[in-house]
C-alpha cells in the first residue's frame, strides 16, 4: 500500500507517517495544502490518500474539496479524510457520492494505533471506515424518513454498517450470533426496499440510503 499524507500540522503529519511505516505502509510523501496534494497524487499515483478536511490558505474545507476531485479524476483511489471535530456536511458530501474506498474519522482515533491501521487497511481495499460520531449525530438527527421503519436495533446494526464493519464484527460489538446479524441486515434490506441483488452492492444502498436521507432532511 503506497500512502500520501495531507496535513498541515507538522507534528500530526510526521506522526502519522511513522505510525503508518512502522506498521508496514509505504509512505510516499507527505504535504502540507490541498495544491500540493494534487500534484502529489498526480506525480506520485498512490493507493490511499489520508487528508485533513480543513487545510491552508483559508482552513476551511480545502481537503475535502481536493479529495472530491482526486475521487472524480481517479475513481480507483482511496481516500481516508481526518477531522479535528464531527463535521456532517463534509462527512455527507464525500460519502454520498462513490462509497469504495472512503473513510471519514475523527483524529482522536489516531490514538488507537491498531484501529486506526485497520481502518487504513479497510479503506485502501476498497471498503469503508465512518467514524462512529458521525454515524451517531447523522441518526440523531434523522426525522420522518426511511429509517423510521426500522427497529432500535435495526438502526444499531446499520450504524455499525456504515461505519464498515463486516458481520461478524457487528456480532462482536452488540454481542450477537453473525445468524442473528445477519437476519437484522436482511431485515434492513427489505424496509428500505432494496432488492435482493448482489448483498455487498446492497450493504453499500442501505448506507446510502442512510447518507443521503441526511442530507434531504437537513435541507
Amino acid at each position: 500500500m503506497r500512502v500520501v499524507i495531507a496535513e498541515d500540522s507538522v507534528l500530526l503529519r510526521e506522526g502519522l507517517a511513522r505510525l503508518m511505516e512502522v506498521g508496514g505502509i509505504e509512505v510516499i510523501d507527505t504535504v502540507g495544502d490541498a495544491e500540493a496534494l494534487l500534484r502529489s497524487v498526480e506525480r506520485d499515483r498512490p493507493d490511499l490518500v489520508v487528508a485533513d478536511v480543513r487545510m491552508p490558505p483559508d482552513q476551511s474545507d480545502e481537503g475535502v474539496r481536493a479529495a472530491l476531485v482526486l475521487r472524480r479524476q481517479y475513481p480507483e483511489l482511496a481516500v481516508l479524510m481526518l477531522s479535528q471535530y464531527v463535521e456532517e456536511r463534509y462527512a455527507v458530501e464525500l460519502l454520498t457520492g462513490e462509497m469504495r474506498g472512503i473513510g471519514y474519522l475523527l483524529k482522536d482515533r489516531v490514538a488507537d494505533v491498531a484501529e486506526f491501521l485497520d481502518s487504513l487497511r479497510r479503506v485502501a481495499e476498497g471498503g469503508t471506515a465512518l467514524d462512529p460520531e458521525v454515524v451517531s449525530q447523522l441518526l440523531v438527527r434523522r426525522n420522518g424518513s426511511e429509517l423510521d421503519r426500522l427497529t432500535p436495533r435495526e438502526r444499531e446494526v446499520l450504524s455499525h454498517m456504515a461505519e464498515g464493519r463486516s458481520n461478524a464484527g457487528i456480532a462482536a460489538v452488540l454481542v450477537l450470533s453473525e445468524g442473528a446479524v445477519s437476519k437484522h441486515i436482511n431485515s434492513i434490506f427489505t424496509k428500505l426496499g432494496l432488492p435482493p441483488t448482489d448483498s455487498g452492492n446492497r450493504r453499500v444502498l442501505a448506507i446510502l440510503k442512510f447518507l443521503q436521507g441526511n442530507t434531504k432532511d437537513r435541507s
